[in-house]
């Protein structure tokens, strides 16, 4: 699993000019799943996004998660995090689930992290989105669940 934070003012993503998810104050995540992700994948990648000391305390330091400042966390499925950009002038998109192994594993994480934060919005497997956001900082975060489970599940 990948998924790319942004800690934001606020984020909304829409569908066909309809609101599906909006937060204020908190993190945008964009997330990949990838074959062989699993239900400790979930777990590690849902602590890290929900418990990330990355929003700034009384003396500008980062010292509080999502959690500390109840935020919102808004999760997007966006495959693109798992593109090949090594050949070519064209991304390849052969990493990553195949798209209906992907929409269950997205469904199976996003009830993993609805079960341990309660502030949470998410965009629609599959559709169309537009994303708005406000980027606070910027701060950027990327997490792979490669890395952080010391190598492949």
């Amino acid at each position: 699993m990948r998924a790319v934070l942004q800690r934001v003012k606020y984020a909304k993503v829409s569908v066909d000019g309809s609101v599906v998810g909006q937060i204020n104050k908190g993190i945008m995540a964009l997330v990949g799943v990838n074959k062989g992700d699993n239900k400790a994948v979930y777990d590690k990648i849902t602590d890290k996004i929900t418990n990330l000391r990355i929003f700034e305390d009384e003396n500008g330091k980062m010292n509080f998660s999502v959690r500390d400042i109840s935020g919102g966390v808004l999760i997007v499925p966006n495959f693109t995090v798992y593109s090949d950009c090594k050949k070519g002038r064209r991304p390849g998109f052969v990493g990553g689930a195949t798209p209906d192994e992907a929409e269950s594993m997205f469904k199976d994480f996003v009830n993993v992290i609805k079960s341990s934060y309660h502030n949470i919005e998410t965009g629609i497997f599959r559709a169309d989105m537009q994303v708005e956001l406000v980027n606070d900082g910027p701060v950027t975060i990327i997490l792979d669940s490669d890395e952080l489970m010391g190598g492949k599940v």
